[in-house]
């Protein structure tokens, strides 16, 4: 469960439903560097999990909507302060990668196998 939550994914779809509704290309287009089919999965498994609704509305053509649910919400207020420690520390932790790698000899982002 731990790994769906703290998902990137996640939090920014859970982060961005916690103010309004929205259709999947609003949600697509202010999330910005997400593929449609990563969008997908992370709204079905959100909704699966009971952190998203999803409302069909009668229009021609049909028009789906999403909205975080009572648990979602719940859920928002821990995701909205990783997201504000993640934007307060990147840089703090690019350094720190930055200064392990000179110290290891590693390339940036390879990990060994162990």
């Amino acid at each position: 469960m731990l790994s769906r939550v703290g998902d990137k994914w996640t939090v920014m779809v859970v982060t961005f439903l916690g103010t309004e509704s929205l259709r999947f290309s609003e949600l697509k287009r202010r999330i910005g560097s997400i593929s449609q089919k990563m969008l997908t999965t992370t709204l079905r498994n959100l909704e699966r999990d009971g952190f998203v609704n999803r409302t069909v509305e009668p229009t021609s053509p049909p028009s789906v909507r999403y909205e975080l649910t009572e648990l979602g919400h719940d859920l928002l207020e821990p995701v909205s302060r990783l997201a504000d420690w993640t934007r307060e520390n990147t840089r703090r932790i690019e350094e720190a990668r930055s200064h392990y790698d000179r110290l290891t000899g590693k390339q940036p982002g390879v990990q060994s196998r162990s």
